[in-house]
């Protein structure tokens, strides 16, 4: 064999290799993220619906529906972990670009990681989702023979008109916007209609992440002051939990006597009511009096300082992008097809302390979102119950999830979060070439965040400052609300 087809197979011998490895390497981590999300499932399914007691058929039904869901929920998880985990990658290739035990982690990798994530969120939300939902809910055609495969072949029809319902209204709404398919792109599925639906969803994830994140960071705000203890400022705590305990049982008294005797005329449902809020309220007193002085005076204030840097970074970060958006072009968010520069340079002009920190960003606006998602009121149902959440709620929350997810390197890119250019079919939404969309999204995240960051913190500081003077109990408004002395 000449040497030259010796060298051609050494390389053709190693490109095999290097490809059986990247799916080895990411099929473990979804399995991994798999195990993970079951787990977490099953911890809020309701586990009535699955069991086998009245109708086997119900039962299987629903647990090929559960792992339909757990499998969309992974993906939503992936999506999540995907830009932080390019962004370590890139880091750890700049440390260690000659290390022998990180040779597995280069760019054809992280890659293909994007691609196999575009591919299943499209997959989850086009198909599998919508599957699961119809096949709960399908019984079989009519005069069909009951079974599980009755309800598969109504719900594959079912799901086959929805499916082109949907791609003809994606096909007249490119065409209403000007992007003038022809007859031949109706069958050009995967190049044209999929990746423009994926795209309004994306542009319909992002705008949903730009409402709920400045919600869920006040929302945030409020919790951290519930969960934790505050401070004592210019506060006698005891003398406040003695009174509210002579209270309580002043209350308790009253109770008592008015059920025992029906000489007196007392409304016993108001002064349980009453009572109840008196206890829930020693209760908290009690909790605060229990607290150790480096939990009530360290564990507070710095949970609320790591809170106003990060959305305050947050914020001047984006502020900072829409400048270079005025000045620079090149600010605008895009897409490459290979990522050649990975582990050639940082993403960040801080080097490897501002790409933590881009990914801390990114999880924190994350958990933002999310939180400021079950927080509003149009998704608020939607909160799962532990042990008690019903399989349709559970899709209901998959989708919304993944929705969620799979905009977030879209978000975090827009925003200027991270330097890091989307990867795949990520950077190929139509929308991102809009210089006025782009400039009024993060115009709009900025004001929008500043305005709940100022108002939450100004009226949570005005109320720490007046509680202690006594002086948060007075009426600034005509409306009379009740208080109590405690």
């Amino acid at each position: 064999m000449a040497p030259v087809e010796q060298d051609a197979l050494a390389v053709q011998e190693q490109l095999f290799h290097q490809r059986v490895r990247e799916w080895i390497i990411c099929t473990l981590l979804f399995a991994g993220l798999y195990i993970l999300c079951h787990f977490i499932i099953t911890h809020f399914k309701k586990h009535t619906d699955f069991a086998a007691v009245d109708d086997d058929e119900d039962a299987a039904v629903n647990r090929i529906a559960l792992g339909l869901c757990t499998f969309t929920l992974a993906v939503a998880l992936g999506a999540v972990l995907l830009l932080p985990f390019s962004i370590i990658s890139n880091e750890v290739l700049l440390s260690f670009p000659h290390s022998y035990y990180i040779q597995w982690l280069n760019g054809s990798l992280v890659h293909g990681l994007w691609n196999l994530v575009f591919l299943f969120s499209n997959l989850s939300l086009v198909f599998l989702m919508p599957f699961a939902y119809f096949f709960t809910e399908s019984e079989g055609f009519a005069g069909s023979k009951k079974g599980i495969m009755a309800r598969v072949y109504e719900t594959s029809v079912v799901l086959l008109l929805l499916t082109l319902l949907v791609l003809g209204m994606v096909w007249v709404a490119s065409a209403i916007l000007g992007d003038n398919p022809s007859r031949q792109s109706l069958y050009d599925l995967w190049e044209c209609h999929l990746p423009y639906l994926y795209s309004c969803i994306s542009l319909l994830g992002t705008l949903l992440l730009l409402l709920c994140t400045p919600f869920g960071l006040s929302t945030m705000f409020s919790v951290t002051g519930k969960l934790l203890v505050k401070p004592r400022l210019l506060e006698d705590l005891d003398e406040q939990l003695s009174c509210c305990r002579l209270e309580e049982a002043t209350v308790s008294r009253r109770i008592i006597s008015g059920k025992a005797s029906c000489w007196l005329d007392l409304n016993v449902e108001l002064l349980q009511e009453q009572f109840c809020t008196i206890r829930s309220q020693r209760r908290k007193l009690e909790l605060r009096h229990r607290a150790s002085p480096w939990q009530r005076n360290l564990g507070y204030p710095l949970a609320m300082l790591g809170l106003l840097a990060l959305t305050g970074i947050s914020v001047l970060i984006v502020c900072f992008h829409v400048l270079e958006l005025l000045l620079d072009d090149a600010a605008m968010p895009r897409g490459i097809q290979q990522v050649a520069s990975l582990g050639q340079v940082s993403f960040s002009i801080f080097g490897s302390f501002g790409a933590a920190l881009q990914v801390v960003l990114i999880f924190y606006l994350m958990l933002s979102s999310i939180v400021g998602f079950y927080s509003s009121p149009l998704f608020t149902r939607l909160l799962p119950e532990w042990q008690d959440t019903p399989l349709t709620k559970i899709i209901g929350n998959c989708v919304s999830l993944l929705v969620l997810s799979s905009a977030l390197p879209v978000f975090s890119r827009t925003l200027g979060i991270t330097r890091f250019d989307l990867l795949g079919d990520f950077g190929r939404f139509n929308w991102l070439g809009n210089f006025s969309l782009v400039f009024l999204y993060n115009m709009g995240f900025a004001g929008l965040t500043t305005l709940c960051l100022v108002k939450k913190v100004s009226w949570a500081l005005q109320a720490e400052l007046l509680r202690p003077l006594g002086l948060h109990n007075l009426q600034l408004t005509h409306a009379r609300t009740p208080r109590h002395p405690c």
